[in-house]
């Protein structure tokens, strides 16, 4: 057997099971092995079935009698049922859609069954019990500890002290204290078929010749598993150290892969061609000089080392990251002046272009409306792109303001070179939009674009076209003649310094560590149900005083009563509504959130931007780049529906001017651990602080989207452990140093071509 056989090489698979497997990205026997379990249960502490009692989690010892598949009445989807017996009785078994069971065991067979004990008084059940054979010896060590009222972890035999790990060809162990595996389900696919489906595997001689594509001498340093050793701990551990091994060893090798794929990229990138960007160091001070502010010392450091880069000719990447509010904004509008002020090489004519990338129409819009005035003394056609609808500034007939166009027109003047600087949405990165000297490449909010979507824009420069003749063919044929653009990403979402190492590995890092003078730390209360009144009466004063206030709920409607297990959370359009009628009904009060169409959102941000709206009540849709200078106050209900990096977006949403902001965080729950995460909010002295406490709370995936980046979940949760990211970036840049194409390690080229193809991930 071959980890690349399909599954239905070796299992006999319906339609329907082949389905579910594929929904859990299962086709082959290495994507069952990578299907890695996410907790174990322990065996061991048997009942007796006279003891059963309605509720409880039951692990019994017997043997399984009158098993077989019926049609459930009501809903008439197929059950299997039995009875397992012991000597005081015996109780029946259901398995609900999992028609395979009473195919599975025989009558006579002696097992122990794991689960609950459902149904009713006099008519109980165990429901979807784990199924694991046992042998005589097991049965009658059990029943004679119960005999003796022996202590319930009594049952497990102490023959596996000692014991060494088990061999590759090695079935589950059938001690009564055996771990059982517990995997990611979905419907059709249980963790008792996949434990029986590994065992299967490995029993088989599937890991007889898994080779190991990290180097011994890593794996000796770092007291790693080998790579089959490590699958049969996964899924097999005799104690949970054997899961606990396996896990880092997983870890490792993901982060690992990643850093010799980012190191290949980085070295690769320094090969490339790139536009020069060298604009007169006097008309950059000029540009920076009219900002409506002086620039911290952190925006300074960062200008310079942005230029210098787009200086050298090859291409930058770079990983701008600030605090909401630090000015990440000037320092990429400066850069976009550099290139707009630079020709094309061998040209006297045209200038450079640059394309800026925003995750949401609304912030692209407010980027638009930004460049005009940065650029209001250095006049330079600026067009906006978003899947409803395109402007273009300044327009022909009034030289202070944008007009809109038609989207074939911004296009042609885009391909063509005429408009400069183009912002948008993901519509930037449609086939249809071509540039003539795509210089500069801005991307706001990285961690909402995926590699892939990255690379597309890095691709954007228009194609030189070569006479076919001169290729001795009689078709024209595209040449790529252009260089590669620079690449600027910028994000305000904290990031911890494993996730940057990590999944920006590829990338230098320059960080906005100052706030511009003048700017008063935010004022961050949580607010009991007990303190609602209060918060209100401060921010009644900050209301009369002119100033405006966000209220963020985690949920657009109230949900459906009639519905089964509804998201009982505030809701914006009924907040709204108790707001005006009880609490603020002097003040105007609008609602802003995802379901509104593009034209909604505009006109009310607008309304709310000239001050006509007092309160927005609105989801998090307002989380990234929305820039109301006057709303001081945000209050978000349901506080703990938030990861902490998002609380602290959210709170950026008021800290964009020198009046004093307050934020109040009002969480639904009153537990201990939902009261002690919102106190760093407090707390931290800055959103990098925040990420880090959020990483170690809820896990890399509330920061970033996994299947953005290719990254499995034990790899996410490798991101907690600096001392590990640190050592597999360390040794995976030593290796792609001395040897950059891996021709002295194929076992390391073959596991990143099956990464490149997603073989095991997703």
């Amino acid at each position: 057997m071959r980890l690349t056989d399909p599954l239905s090489n070796t299992f006999r698979l319906a339609d329907a099971h082949k389905a579910a497997l594929a929904r859990l990205g299962i086709t082959t026997v290495r994507d069952l092995l990578y299907h890695f379990p996410f907790r174990y249960e322990q065996a061991g502490g048997e009942a007796a079935v006279a003891g059963l009692t309605l509720g409880m989690e039951a692990s019994i010892i017997g043997v399984l009698e009158k098993m077989e598949t019926k049609k459930s009445w009501k809903s008439r989807i197929p059950v299997s049922e039995g009875y397992v017996r012991d000597s005081s009785g015996r109780v029946k078994c259901r398995w609900f859609n999992q028609p395979y069971i009473a195919k599975m065991y025989i009558d006579g067979t002696r097992v122990r069954a794991v689960g609950k004990v459902s149904g009713s008084a006099g008519k109980l059940y165990l429901a979807n019990p784990q199924l694991q054979k046992v042998s005589i010896a097991e049965e009658s060590l059990f029943e004679a500890n119960q005999k003796k009222e022996m202590e319930k972890s009594g049952s497990a035999s102490a023959s596996d002290a000692g014991r060494g790990p088990r061999t590759f060809s090695e079935p589950f162990s059938e001690k009564p204290n055996d771990l059982f595996a517990v995997y990611p389900e979905t419907k059709g696919v249980t963790s008792l078929w996949m434990r029986h489906a590994v065992a299967k595997i490995i029993k088989d001689g599937a890991l007889e010749n898994v080779e190991d594509p990290i180097p011994p001498d890593i794996i000796k340093r770092y007291h790693l598993p080998s790579r089959a050793h490590a699958l049969v701990w996964m899924h097999t551990p005799q104690k949970l150290a054997d899961s606990v091994a396996a896990r880092k060893r997983f870890a490792f090798e993901e982060v690992f892969m990643i850093q010799l794929e980012r190191g290949q990229e980085r070295r690769k990138q320094l090969r490339e061609k790139s536009f020069a960007v060298d604009a007169p160091p006097q008309e950059v001070a000029e540009f920076v000089s009219h900002f409506p502010f002086t620039p911290t010392a952190a925006q300074s450091r960062a200008i310079d080392a942005i230029l210098h880069d787009m200086q050298g000719g090859h291409p930058m990447s770079r990983l701008l990251e600030g605090d909401v509010g630090s000015g990440k904004t000037a320092v990429a509008a400066t850069a976009v002046f550099a290139a707009v002020r630079t020709r094309p090489e061998g040209q006297t004519f045209g200038t450079l272009q640059v394309a800026y990338m925003a995750p949401t129409e609304i912030l692209a819009k407010q980027h638009f409306e930004s460049f005009i005035k940065y650029f209001e003394h250095f006049p330079i056609n600026i067009g906006l792109i978003t899947g409803s609808g395109c402007y273009k500034f300044p327009s022909k007939v009034a030289r202070n303001k944008a007009t809109a166009i038609s989207r074939a027109q911004l296009l042609k003047w885009v391909a063509n070179g005429e408009i400069p600087v183009v912002i948008g949405t993901h519509a930037l990165i449609q086939k249809s939009v071509q540039f003539k000297h795509l210089a500069l490449v801005i991307i706001d909010e990285q961690h909402r674009f995926g590699v892939n979507q990255r690379k597309k824009l890095a691709k954007k420069n228009k194609a030189e076209q070569v006479p076919a003749g001169h290729l001795g063919s009689s078709q024209r044929v595209r040449h790529e003649l252009t260089p590669l653009p620079h690449l600027l990403s910028m994000t305000a979402t904290p990031i911890p310094r494993t996730l940057a190492l990590t999944v920006y590995g590829d990338l230098d890092l320059t960080l906005l560590d100052q706030m511009p003078a003048g700017r008063k730390p935010i004022i961050t209360e949580i607010v009991k149900p007990s303190e609602r009144a209060k918060a209100y009466a401060q921010m009644h004063e900050q209301l009369s005083e002119g100033r405006q206030a966000y209220v963020i709920c985690p949920r657009i409607d109230e949900p459906d009563p009639d519905k089964a297990f509804a998201i009982m959370a505030k809701s914006v359009t009924a907040e709204a509504k108790r707001l005006k009628k009880d609490i603020f009904p002097e003040y105007t009060i609008a609602i802003l959130h995802s379901k509104m169409t593009p034209k909604e959102k505009d006109t009310t941000m607008a309304k709310f931007s000239n001050h006509e709206i007092d309160i927005l009540v609105a989801t998090s849709v307002v989380e990234v780049g929305v820039n109301v200078p006057n709303a001081t106050m945000i209050f978000i209900e349901g506080a703990e529906r938030f990861g902490l990096a998002q609380l602290h977006q959210l709170r950026g949403r008021v800290v964009r001017s020198n009046h004093q902001a307050y934020c109040f965080v009002c969480p639904e729950s009153r537990g201990e651990h939902t009261l002690a995460r919102l106190k760093a909010l407090v707390t931290a002295k800055n959103g990098f602080e925040l990420a880090e406490q959020d990483l170690l709370q809820r896990g890399a995936g509330e920061l970033t989207g996994r299947k953005q980046w290719g990254i499995s979940d034990i790899g996410m949760e490798a991101l907690k452990n600096l001392k590990l990211v640190e050592a597999a970036r360390k040794e995976a840049l030593a290796i792609i140093q001395k040897d950059e194409n891996l021709l002295a390690y194929p076992l390391l080229q073959h596991e990143l071509f099956a990464r490149a193809n997603q073989t095991h991930f997703e």
